[in-house]
């Protein structure tokens, strides 16, 4: 079988193309994003209790590092029957129903506008206007099983799975352009598609539950159970036992070159 080779003028005419309007219209919809983004206003007692919960956490994975005392009064602030944070502090629940409250109307509709509309419209003009380009290869050999994902639009059985199209070489740098943006326009932009997928997907790290009360109850029964188990004794001993070896290999070694 014939070595199937690539026109140079394809790099130029179609390959850099696509990249820089791919790259572009990142950058269109980073700043459009902050245009349309509404004012949010913030919860202090929200993000109050969400800091209690994460300085929770913290405490029940890393209490060995510090001493005994210091970690049995954090567990007693956060812990305690009658004084502590998580049995005295209750929280007035107001349920959101994302149908009728308007402004996550607003917001999911904006998101749709900016994230999902212009990926479809220019991966559907590039898919138009590019159609049946066959533009570069991946330098190690791939399974049959990446031919859907690397060759949309081109229905060649007898293509090498490692060849790409012009199709999926748009999508590819939908989710390949991030170093790039974050270094153009920070870590926090919003035309990291990849990013906002995941933001989706998993939500924030600081996002509070809608029930604060069943995540504080929650949170207090797992701290309940953890004893403290300090990982740091006799770690003055080993420390200094290491510097000891450190110092007779390397005096060892110094000899030996020398001599």
């Amino acid at each position: 079988m014939a070595e199937l080779l690539l026109d140079s003028s394809i790099r130029i005419w179609v390959v850099l193309p696509i990249v820089l309007i791919t790259f572009c219209v990142g950058i269109i919809r980073h700043y459009v994003t902050q245009l349309l983004q509404s004012d949010k206003k913030v919860d202090l007692e929200q993000v109050s209790d969400s800091q209690v919960l994460l300085r929770s956490r913290i405490l029940r994975e890393n209490g060995k590092y510090i001493p005994k005392q210091s970690f049995a009064m954090r567990k007693q602030y956060l812990n305690d029957v009658e004084t502590g944070f998580f049995k005295k502090v209750k929280r007035k629940v107001t349920p959101k129903n994302p149908m009728t409250d308007t402004s996550m109307l607003t917001d999911m509709m904006k998101g749709n506008l900016t994230n999902v509309l212009p990926m479809i419209v220019i991966g559907g003009w590039i898919n138009w206007a590019f159609s049946g380009f066959v533009i570069t290869k991946v330098p190690f050999p791939l399974t049959l099983r990446f031919k859907p994902m690397l060759q949309r639009g081109i229905e060649l059985l007898s293509l090498d799975a490692s060849w790409v199209s012009s199709a999926s070489w748009y999508f590819l740098n939908v989710f390949g352009l991030r170093s790039m943006y974050s270094l153009i326009l920070g870590q926090d932009n919003a035309a990291d598609q990849s990013r906002i997928m995941q933001d989706q997907m998993t939500g924030t790290a600081m996002a509070m539950p809608p029930d604060p009360n069943k995540a504080f109850k929650s949170e207090w029964e797992a701290l309940e159970i953890v004893e403290h188990k300090w990982a740091l004794e006799n770690v003055e001993e080993e420390l200094m036992s290491r510097d000891l070896n450190f110092c007779g290999i390397f005096s060892q070694e110094i000899k030996t070159t020398l001599f």
